[in-house]
């Protein structure tokens, strides 16, 4: 049997914005990521000692790429080997590309479920400065969820072929995904939908105080909360959901199960009701989870 190949964890996601400095001066002075402009005009936007998080360019607003770090770069080959038979434009990103993203070595596909842009790597060239909490003591960026119009063969993509672990599912409507042996109960999520859409991009936050000081800084500020302060049942976190200037949805959580490498508890077949996503009985806003689209290579504006 292929010994599995092992994540590290969720490493970074792309955006393309209608406005990248207004976007950029909401995630920053209001959400507490730390951003530097690039000498091709796009913003990298940190909440980690990686000298980034989120990515964010000009264009037309959607989901542009997401990238998942592995443990080592014999996990890499091994992720090559899989994907060279079901991803058709797998391929090795060269060194002249690798250093303008600060990356060691990095491989670039299509999800071919989803549409969506992906690198998977090893190694990152640390940042000149650590970062700084501000506004919100965020820990890190925790997880991305996607609305993907074929539920069922994007787990056979994720699960089966990458080796992704199900925390939690709800038949044919929902999984939660851990990035394995990544201990977080899922850095990826998948829910069923007509089409491929970013549902939200979730960060993690040090103390729950963050979740109140945050919810009333978004209101005064007149963003749009889209749902909670609640409770989840499949992770146990303690949520808000807001949304940023392109109407993507944003994610402030604290606490997660997390899950030990070996003997964890196999994965719940959970009641599709409304307590799945909120414990506490809040109901979601009609915005919730109506980010942009998920835009493939071919869809994307290239500076």
């Amino acid at each position: 049997m292929d010994q599995p190949i092992r994540f590290a964890r969720l490493g970074f996601c792309r955006l393309q914005c209608s406005d990248v400095a207004a976007t950029a001066a909401f995630y920053t002075d209001l959400m507490g990521l730390s951003g530097e402009a690039q000498p091709d005009g796009s913003v990298w936007l940190r909440c980690s000692d990686k000298p980034y998080d989120i990515v964010l360019s000009s264009g037309p607003a959607g989901l542009i790429g997401a990238g998942f770090e592995l443990e080592s770069e014999a996990d890499l080959e091994r992720a090559y080997e899989r994907l060279k038979n079901i991803a058709t434009d797998v391929r090795w990103l060269s060194p002249a590309e690798c250093k303008p993203q600060a990356l060691t070595r990095a491989l670039a596909f299509t999800d071919p479920v989803a549409g969506l842009a992906c690198t998977f790597y090893v190694g990152q060239t640390a940042p000149a400065k650590p970062f700084t909490p501000t506004s919100t003591h965020i820990a890190q960026m925790g997880h991305l969820v996607l609305n993907v119009h074929d539920l069922d063969a994007a787990h056979r993509f994720w699960a089966d072929a990458l080796g992704f672990a199900v925390s939690d599912r709800v038949e044919g409507v929902a999984e939660w995904l851990r990035a394995w042996p990544n201990p977080l109960h899922h850095s990826l999520a998948l829910l069923q939908h007509s089409a491929n859409t970013l549902h939200h991009i979730n960060f993690m936050v040090t103390d729950i105080d963050d979740i109140g000081a945050a919810m009333n800084r978004m209101k005064a500020a007149g963003v749009p909360i889209v749902f909670g302060p609640g409770r989840h049942l499949p992770s146990t976190s303690i949520f808000l959901y807001f949304l940023d200037p392109d109407g993507n949805t944003n994610e402030f959580s604290f606490g997660m199960e997390l899950f030990e490498e070996n003997g964890a508890r196999g994965p719940r077949e959970l009641e599709h009701k409304a307590e799945v996503m909120d414990m506490w009985g809040s109901k979601p806003d009609p915005r919730f989870g109506k980010g942009g689209p998920i835009l493939s290579p071919r869809e994307q504006v290239h500076g």
